[in-house]
């Protein structure tokens, strides 16, 4: 009788959750589908498309100079110029070179582990929130640029945003301290991630009392001491001031956008001026109307905050959890807002936000079919080469028009009601 009672007695609802997820949810298997698929596209990129040198060389260099005691930034230099990347970039290129012997192909079949890799975090992203349709992570798989960025031109760019992603994940899981050093790492490697620092802040604000967002923070700023202490303590200033150069001007030839400006208006400092002053705007406008609407806006949420901090009652009890998609709506839209009002976009720059496309579209009130068009302008702006006059107006305003979408969407709670939060948990 109790074997009977045993066979048939009901799976444990603990034992089932795994299995029932995957098949609740069909965005899961279709994103080991696409991964297996790209994997097998990847590698026949590599077999047999042609390898076209733009940087390695360059960045060899460098890391050679590294490698051969240099510690003093202005001396580190390549066939491009000096060194203009911070201390992470020498560290993982150092152990490229290590691994590859400084070779190309090796160095390809690296890259593509990491197109990968960096794929699957991103998957993960979108699996974790209920914003795109499962088909239309294919979207992701289907960048002939980015592609190319990763597997045929191995720009560090794809470095830096696979931590940014890795960090935006620990994002999702509440491992804000340990997500802040990803993130710190995906800094030291390229500095166009600091664009997602000013939403990441507030984030970190809503998620944590000030305790904690100081601790997060520190152990961010300690991340760079102790990647940078070599070149600190010999050569600072060279370090700092080329490490961390915001006044940079970009070749006016190879920027994607803006190539209808003429050129003295270009490199102009008034022009530099402007974008930045058009940014912080855009910026201030979406965190007073969009990101902290239900907070009544910025300075009432800051109020709010400064109460509480100033009773000491912003404990526990009161913690409100954000939801995952105002986690990640706010980072890409924040890092999309950097990239419109960027003054020069390179090549290996659309991957500071192709990733993050599909998500954006599917966050605008937008038909399907002007989405999927919208995406495939965005595509077929950056594989005009060399960029001219009518395809930097086109992608210009196309980023126009998805910038308009977000900003006219209906704005979402952010928070997880407490409830609903604890039943999730108990599901997992």
């Amino acid at each position: 009788m109790a074997a009977r009672s045993a066979l048939h007695a009901k799976p444990s609802p603990r034992s089932m959750a795994p299995t029932s997820k995957l098949f609740r949810n069909p965005k899961v298997p279709f994103a080991f589908a696409l991964i297996l698929a790209d994997s097998v596209l990847v590698s026949l990129i590599i077999t047999y498309v042609p390898y076209t040198k733009i940087d390695w060389d360059a960045y060899m260099s460098q890391v050679s100079g590294f490698l051969g005691g240099e510690r003093d930034y202005s001396k580190l230099k390549g066939d491009t110029g000096p060194l203009v990347y911070p201390a992470g970039f020498l560290y993982i290129y150092s152990a490229i070179q290590s691994v590859t012997g400084g070779e190309v192909s090796p160095a390809q079949i690296l890259f593509g582990f990491l197109y990968i890799i960096n794929l699957g975090i991103v998957l993960v992203i979108y699996t974790e929130t209920d914003v795109v349709p499962w088909w239309a992570l294919s979207l992701l798989c289907l960048s002939k640029r980015i592609h190319s960025i990763f597997v045929l031109r191995l720009f560090n760019d794809c470095f830096a945003m696979m931590l940014l992603h890795a960090s935006l994940a620990s994002f999702l899981y509440k491992r804000w301290h340990l997500g802040l050093i990803i993130f710190s790492g995906a800094v030291s490697i390229k500095m166009n991630v600091l664009l997602y620092a000013p939403p990441l802040f507030l984030l970190m604000v809503k998620a944590m009392d000030i305790s904690g967002v100081i601790s997060a923070l520190a152990g961010a700023a300690l991340v760079q001491i102790l990647l940078g202490l070599p070149f600190i303590l010999s050569h600072p200033i060279a370090y700092i001031s080329r490490a961390f150069n915001l006044g940079r001007v970009f070749i006016h030839f190879w920027s994607v956008n803006f190539k209808f400006i003429p050129e003295p208006l270009f490199v102009s400092k008034e022009f530099a001026v402007s974008l930045l002053i058009a940014h912080l705007v855009l910026l201030a406008a979406f965190t007073h109307y969009r990101w902290c609407r239900h907070e009544g806006g910025l300075l009432n949420f800051l109020h709010s905050r400064f109460l509480s901090l100033k009773r000491s009652d912003f404990t526990n009890s009161s913690f409100k959890i954000l939801k995952k998609e105002h986690i990640v709506t706010t980072m890409f839209v924040g890092n999309f807002i950097g990239i419109f009002c960027a003054r020069s976009l390179h090549y290996q720059f659309y991957s500071w936000y192709f990733y993050s496309l599909p998500y954006l579209l599917w966050c605008t009130p937008f038909p399907t079919l002007l989405r999927l068009i919208l995406f495939m302008g965005v595509e077929i702006c950056w594989n005009v080469y060399p960029s001219n006059a009518y395809s930097s107006a086109l992608l210009m305003c196309l980023h126009l028009v998805i910038l308009w979408g977000l900003w006219s969407a209906p704005s979402e709670y952010p928070y997880l009601d407490n409830k609903a939060y604890k039943e999730k948990r108990k599901e997992k």
